[in-house]
Parts: C-alpha cells; structure tokens; sequence
C-alpha cells in the first residue's frame, strides 16, 4: 500500500487546517468559501424520486437501468446539442472525481504513457496520472504538445479554479487536433451549467466534434446543477467504443451507482427548474462577492463561469489565505491548482446567503 501512496502529493485541504482554526475563531464564526461544496437543500422532486426507489434490495446495474440512459441521451441531446445519441453513448459513474482519478487505470495506462491537463487545474488529474505510473504533463495549449506517447488529454471547460471558458472555435481546434495524432479527449464539463459571462459549449456539440464522437467523452456531474454532491450522481458521454471497454472494465470492480441514486438522476435531469432556481441564488451570491472583493482591493481574473472567484492582491496566496483567515472567510489557495496559481485565491460563492452576506460586510 504504501507503494502506492508514496506516488500521490500530500492532500491539499490538510494543509488548510490551520487557517481554518484561525477562521472559526472569529467571534461572528467562519464564512467558508473554500472547498465548494453545496450547501442549499436537494429540490423535493429528487428527494421524491430517491424515497420512491428506497425499496431497491437487488444489486444495481452498471449501466444503469433503461429509464437512466434514457434521461442521458435525452439530456445531452436537448442541453448539449448532441446528435443520434444511444445507449452506448452514456455510462454513470460514481461521483466524478471517482471518474478523474481512476480513468488513466481503467483505461490500461502505465509507465511510458503520457497524460495531459492544463496548467492550473483540478489536481486529480495528476492523482489519476500517478496512480497508474503515467507521466503527468502540463499545457497552456495543449496543441503545442508532443502527441507521442500522449494517450489522454483532459480538457475542462467551464475551468476548476479559473472560470474560464474555451470559445466554440477553440474546442473544435483542440479535437481536430487531438483526432489527427490519435490522442484520446476526455472533456470535464461539470460546470456547464454555470455559465455568467460566456456560455459554455460541449465538445459534444456537432459544431466542435462535428457530428462524430469518435475519440471524445465528455464528464458530467450533478453535484452543482442540482446540489447533489452527497449522492454521487455523474457520467460519462461520447465514444461508444470508449465507453463499452470502460463498461466492461467496470463491471468487474462492481462500479455501480446506487438505485436509488440511479432513479433520483432521472428525476434531476428531467426537470430545469430547480437548475434555474439554484442559479439564481448563486448569480447573487456571484454578484455580492465579486463587487465586494474588488472593492476590498482583489482582482478577479476569468471568472466567467463555474462557481469560483479567482482573485489575487498580487502577493503569495498563502499571505492572502491568512489575511482572509483573520476576518473569519477561508478560501482556497491558488498553488493547490498549480504553481500557476501561486499568487491567486479561489473564492467559492456556495456558502448561504447569510454567510455570504457576513463575508462582505467583514471585507466592506
């Protein structure tokens, strides 16, 4: 085990601890903007669905029953403009990261293969690198990289920590590309629906991949659309042949979303108006923050979409970390992403609105 271990970096929330410490000690207690993670309740319909399914004794399926890939295709088709979707098209996975970090492993990956990711970016890309023994390799364009031995390209569109969003033109770049040297594209597109400057496209979409999925998957979650971060409820989509290997793969490590799970992802998927809703609250808890933090001296770069600030005072982040800390808001440090990241903070706006609204008045 400890061969195994000894691969990965340290955690990157453990180092946060102190200054949490330091935040919950403020006498109007901690505002914390640092992992991200939902906070808002699960909209009844889900909540329905998962109670309707609570008698679900038998095992699952990996696939996912008829009724799930049904609301994937349809999902992708009617949201992400994909054409002629079918069954093979879709695979549910067990929470995204589950996906990220053991993608490179699954898909037969090892010492002497390459695995690309951006420069700043979700670090377990380079956790699923790692593990199988590939050499994990960081881009600014990914297009500029030496194709050979390169076997996965990550993309990710909304970006995790940035907010930045890929135009239309360049994801069709990137394929085109990625198809012409043979390099497998996988599409992190878990924010998609956050878009609040620019409005993300798919790689799924037929004006970037042009009708064909050959060498293409896109990732979806519904921890932030529908806040359902704890039940795990995500999935792959694109390459059939990817997909069908993936399939196999994982139904021998039994892989498979719960059934309950399965019929409340139904449920989600079938219905825009929660999304919209959760916008909403995030919109003005985006608005409030942002306005705040420039106010307080902070530049926000990118930031167009997802659920984060990325914001600097143009000092070591660490130093903003702790400045923060001391005004009771914990934040996320830029060098977590990257070293690119040495001088920016992540923000995220999933606190409620009462502690976003404490945040500012303490910034203010």
């Amino acid at each position: 085990m400890s061969a195994v271990s000894s691969r990965l970096p340290v955690f990157p929330w453990d180092k946060l601890e102190p200054y949490k410490k330091t935040a919950l000690s403020h006498p109007d207690g901690i505002v914390d903007l640092s992992v991200g993670t939902p906070v808002d309740p699960v909209p009844a319909l889900i909540q329905e669905a998962l109670v309707a399914a609570a008698d679900s004794p038998g095992y699952p399926t990996v696939w996912g029953t008829p009724a799930l890939r049904d609301a994937l295709t349809g999902w992708c088709e009617r949201r992400l403009g994909a054409t002629g979707f079918a069954h093979e098209n879709v695979l549910p996975v067990v929470g995204s990261k589950e996906l990220v970090a053991w993608l490179p492993t699954q898909l037969g990956l090892g010492p002497g293969d390459r695995v690309a990711y951006p420069r700043l970016a979700y670090p377990t890309y380079e956790v699923g690198a790692r593990l199988c023994g590939a050499e994990a390799v960081v881009y600014d364009d990914p297009t500029a990289l030496d194709p050979a031995g390169l076997k996965l390209l990550w993309l990710n569109s909304p970006s995790n920590p940035t907010g930045e969003v890929l135009a239309k033109e360049e994801l069709t770049r990137i394929v085109a590309w990625a198809r012409e040297h043979g390099v497998l594209v996988f599409s992190d597109e878990c924010y998609l629906e956050l878009g609040w400057e620019a409005d993300p496209v798919s790689v799924l979409h037929p004006d970037v991949c042009g009708g064909s999925y050959e060498g293409i998957v896109a990732v979806h979650s519904l921890s932030k659309r529908s806040n359902l971060a704890g039940y795990r409820a995500a999935f792959v989509a694109g390459d059939a042949a990817v997909l069908g290997e993936l399939l196999q793969i994982r139904k021998h490590g039994g892989m498979m979303t719960a059934a309950p799970v399965q019929a409340a992802t139904v449920a989600a998927l079938g219905d825009d108006a929660h999304v919209a809703e959760q916008r909403g609250r995030y919109a003005a808890r985006r608005a409030a923050l942002k306005a705040a933090l420039e106010a307080h001296g902070f530049r926000i770069e990118h930031s167009e979409a997802s659920l984060y600030l990325w914001a600097t005072r143009d000092e070591p982040c660490w130093d903003t970390v702790a400045y923060l800390a001391e005004k009771g808001v914990l934040v996320a440090p830029g060098d977590f992403y990257g070293e690119a990241g040495a001088r920016f903070v992540r923000v995220a706006f999933t606190a409620t609105d009462e502690r976003v609204e404490a945040a500012v008045k303490r910034l203010g």
